[in-house]
């Protein structure tokens, strides 16, 4: 079964992301998660933050 995550921890890591100091796969490994959940982490913020979701 999956892992969850608290909010708090999603944000810090898109926050790190979105910072573009390191590729998306290694800060994914940093964090213990797969590229794909750090991508769709980083889609659902970006609807949420638009307005869209």
């Amino acid at each position: 079964m999956p892992t969850a995550y608290g909010a708090e921890f999603r944000q810090d890591v898109i926050d790190v992301a979105r910072r573009g100091e390191a590729p998306l796969a290694q800060i994914a490994k940093d964090f213990g998660l797969s590229v794909t959940t750090l991508k769709r982490w980083i889609a659902i913020a970006d609807r949420k933050e638009s307005g869209a979701g």
